[in-house]
């Protein structure tokens, strides 16, 4: 340990926990375990909370009363096969329609796939078959972009392969779940989908694309068996089988006005406190169990040790894995093979405009950017406020948030990965791959002259440096992964672990997973102190029971060692 320790008591006894970490984890441990009367502290070493989900005020940009511009580390993105964290937000009171801040969701309706070298680009609705309303992609506006979308990929992808892409994707949803885990866990995607000998087009779109985008993972390495419950659960949201809503769900307002900050009130109000600025340096071990923190406030040299009767790990893995000490790792196996869990960059960059710019009532996967882009133009969801008048200096009237998903891929402009680029080197060339993509086929969407400026997440630093560095990475899914993610229980009775690295139904690093492993840490301290409160639900991914006859027959062909009934080999 470094610093001066200070023990002090964060009125230990029966039924206190301190939660460490206050993005989406650590406060639905938190959310849950305050309402079955834990007296619960969050530290969390930013100054509010909400972690990569929060948005932040752009410093200096509000005037004439205006709120500052408002950033993010990239934008909030709520898939309607999401049910764990759904359910929290219809228990955090907002002054809407629905009460809760669950009813500030809205419906994307589209999404534009951008080609580049002035391809068509494509256009589709992105609405469950039961939907009634029309897209706005089949409205006479957007039908000639949508045909000569459609007519440009069908040229290019050959029949052949969507029908063998679709006999793969078949192969999965009817594996069972013991060959997904051993067989398909070890498998990338690349391979699953044999890319090898296929079009151009059928990689870059089904190989290529969906990993990169969706997973943030090179498809060469990524796990089949991630990648494929991912498109899996999308295609039961289509259908509207066991979802919470729409497809594509966005918010009506920056996060923390519409979300993170309405949490925070309600968790105080519930009896919740929280230690902002505070950075966990150390879990102190002794005599078997967990016995304080040593946390030390980043505006300060001075250390401390926090104290309570339970502790929950709600840090991202690479912070986590740093205050886990030798001994403690010692105890629990599980901890030492987070060491090898990867994580990378995936963070934003918001583009602020001076007129509406809404590219497609949803996102727009910019399938040929190097960076693997995807961005949402924001204002047009956030009705009832003029972006004008609202923020900034008067003169925005958009944001354009951008995700970057590969950093470590040479760009346009300069020929160097995102990790290699001064910070004004990776805006010029964010906003040339936007362009490259959207400005083709003889349309000029975006112009330098309606740029008013940029934002990019302060947790990245030393961008042009010799040692540039990202405090908000994301999990990764390469092959093996898998078996590597921890359990919420750890062999430490008084530690419980919570975040989008630890073992999940959705096995994908999200808010989802992150509020469902939150709930499985409090399930599991709840067995551990003996209590009789009432567990938290948790909600699986939904599962076809039509299908159920095809799995079983899938495990008896696994476990006798033969192939999947439909795979061809």
């Amino acid at each position: 340990m470094t610093g001066r320790s200070i023990a002090v008591s964060m009125s230990p006894g029966l039924g206190s926990v301190a939660v460490l970490g206050g993005g989406v984890a650590g406060l639905t441990a938190a959310h849950e375990l305050a309402e079955r009367g834990y007296r619960v502290t969050v530290y969390e070493r930013n100054d509010t909370p909400g972690g990569k989900a929060r948005s932040m005020d752009v410093p200096g940009t509000g005037t004439g009363g205006r709120l500052p511009l408002p950033g993010e580390h990239g934008f909030r993105f709520f898939p309607g096969f999401y049910r764990n964290l759904p359910d929290t937000l219809r228990r955090i009171p907002y002054p809407n329609k629905s009460g809760s801040v669950h009813g500030n969701l809205v419906n994307a309706t589209e999404c534009l796939v951008a080609r580049d070298c002035g391809r068509p680009n494509l256009r589709f609705p992105v609405r469950t078959l039961l939907s009634l309303p029309v897209p706005e992609s089949l409205l006479p506006s957007a039908l000639v972009e949508s045909v000569a979308g459609l007519l440009d990929t069908a040229l290019n992808l050959p029949p052949s392969e969507i029908v063998h892409f679709l006999g793969r994707l078949l192969v999965h949803i009817t594996s069972c779940e013991l060959r997904r885990i051993e067989q398909w866990e070890r498998v990338p995607w690349w391979e699953f989908i044999r890319a090898d000998a296929m079009s151009r087009e059928y990689q870059q779109l089904l190989g290529v694309g969906i990993t990169r985008d969706l997973v943030a993972v090179r498809a060469e390495v990524a796990s089949t068996r991630t990648v494929g419950r991912l498109i899996q659960a999308f295609i039961y949201n289509l259908l509207g089988r066991g979802n919470d809503g729409e497809i594509d769900r966005v918010l009506n307002a920056p996060t923390s006005e519409a979300w993170i900050t309405p949490w925070e009130d309600h968790l105080r109000g519930l009896g919740v406190e929280f230690e902002f600025a505070t950075e966990v340096e150390e879990f102190v071990y002794d005599g078997g169990r967990i016995t304080g923190v040593q946390v030390r406030s980043t505006r300060g040299p001075a250390s401390r040790t926090a104290v309570a009767d339970h502790y929950i790990s709600a840090m991202p893995v690479q912070d986590a894995r740093a205050a886990w000490g030798v001994d403690l790792r010692a105890a629990d196996p599980q901890l030492e093979r987070c060491d090898r869990l990867r994580t990378a960059w995936m963070v934003g960059v918001q583009f602020y405009l001076r007129t509406r710019m809404p590219l497609v009532h949803g996102h727009v996967i910019h399938v040929d950017s190097p960076w693997a882009l995807t961005s949402v133009s924001q204002a047009q969801f956030w009705k009832g406020r003029d972006f004008h008048s609202t923020y900034g200096d008067g003169e925005v009237a958009d944001c354009l948030s951008v995700d970057v998903s590969a950093w470590d891929k040479p760009g346009i402009l300069y020929g160097k990965p995102g990790v290699k680029c001064t910070p004004d080197e990776v805006r010029q060339e964010v906003w040339a791959q936007l362009k490259a993509g959207l400005n083709g086929a003889g349309q000029r969407v975006l112009t330098d002259t309606d740029l008013h400026s940029w934002f990019m997440d302060p947790a990245v630093t030393g961008l042009g440096g010799p040692s540039p560095s990202n405090r908000e990475q994301l999990l990764i899914h390469p092959v093996g992964t898998w078996y590597d993610r921890p359990s919420s229980r750890t062999a430490v009775p008084n530690l419980f672990l919570a975040g989008d690295y630890v073992a999940t139904d959705i096995d994908l690093a999200t808010m989802e997973g992150a509020n469902e492993s939150a709930r499985q840490a409090v399930n599991a301290l709840l067995d551990a102190d003996g209590s009789t409160a009432p567990r938290c639900r948790i909600r699986r991914l939904y599962r076809p029971p039509e299908l159920a006859l095809l799995h079983r027959l899938d495990e008896i062909r696994y476990r006798s060692g033969l192939p999947h009934l439909f795979d061809c080999g």
